[in-house]
């Protein structure tokens, strides 16, 4: 069995590619594309934004990319410079080199993310999965005495971090399983609809995400984070949920962030399901610049 991700066939990684650039044209900000290397594969970054406060890491979800920002980065970028990485071992342009094992490994990866980009200090926002990418990154790797990790963050939002936190439920993964077994148009789009209620997916994002069907990961997948690696976090913690998600118990998952990571906030959006961000974009939006605000550079 290989020990990197890749494309099943030659044609799909094509037609993965064509869907790439055609969702590129949403994205509503000139950019600049940068190339972190690290121990895992060079890592593609879509870089945006300006400004003097602090600036901004996006770690995106399943079947993602940083492109997945594109609707709500205009916000996010309007006085920082914002880092939009595609994830190493996910489908997108980033390229696995190396194994990734275990999340130790991902902790590593994403301190190097840190370096290679020079950024000392940075916010780090991560959703869904990409949570998970973001508190291994702020619990540091085994080694925090050398990785400084703790120092470079200087805010960490959660946004609907449910698998870094508790198990999702039964039946929202027996429907992702069956619709990835069958990944018609028609089926993602239930999916779609059930798990992330009032949030209307461009086209281009999801034939995006069926091209990612066709890309075999090799790499951990989240599963909720031991109490040690919580309590590692040190940087100003907001983690948010929507209040109805179906991925799992929004509250269990709070409680574990205001039990374990000392000094943090949890906010359940009322309403809101799995996709809060994009669901209820006047609500969150607000929340997380105001967080990120306090805990700017001066």
């Amino acid at each position: 069995m290989p020990s990197t991700g890749r494309f099943t066939s030659e044609a799909a990684r094509t037609a993965y590619e064509a869907a790439y650039r055609d969702l590129e044209t949403r994205w509503p900000l000139p950019s600049e594309d940068v190339r972190v290397e690290t121990a895992y594969g060079p890592t593609h970054v879509r870089r945006s934004g300006a400004g003097t406060r602090t600036p901004l890491v996006l770690l995106h979800g399943l079947n993602g990319t940083g492109l997945s920002w594109h609707g709500v980065v205009r916000s996010l970028a309007a006085d920082r410079v914002v880092y939009a990485p595609d994830v190493v071992g996910t489908a997108g342009r980033s390229e696995q080199t190396a194994a990734l094992r275990s999340a130790d490994d991902y902790a590593a990866w994403g301190v190097q993310l840190l370096e290679g980009l020079g950024l000392e200090r940075a916010h780090v926002l991560g959703y869904s999965e990409g949570a998970w990418f973001a508190a291994l990154l702020a619990s540091g790797t085994p080694d925090r005495a050398t990785d400084r990790a703790t120092d470079r963050v200087g805010a960490l939002v959660l946004g609907e971090g449910i698998t870094a936190l508790v198990r999702p439920d039964r039946k929202v993964v027996s429907r992702m399983v069956r619709a990835a077994a069958l990944p018609t148009a028609r089926h993602l789009a239930r999916l779609d609809e059930w798990l992330t209620p009032g949030v209307t997916l461009a086209d281009e994002d999801r034939a995006l995400a069926r091209a990612a069907l066709r890309y075999r990961r090799r790499t951990p997948w989240p599963s909720p984070l031991t109490d040690e690696r919580l309590r590692a976090i040190t940087a100003p913690t907001l983690a948010f949920f929507g209040a109805a998600t179906r991925l799992g118990d929004p509250v269990a998952a709070g409680r574990r962030v205001t039990d374990q990571v000392r000094g943090s906030r949890v906010e359940l959006v009322p309403g809101g399901g799995h996709g809060v961000l994009w669901q209820l974009p006047d609500q969150v939006l607000p929340l997380v610049d105001g967080f990120l605000r306090e805990h700017d550079d001066a």
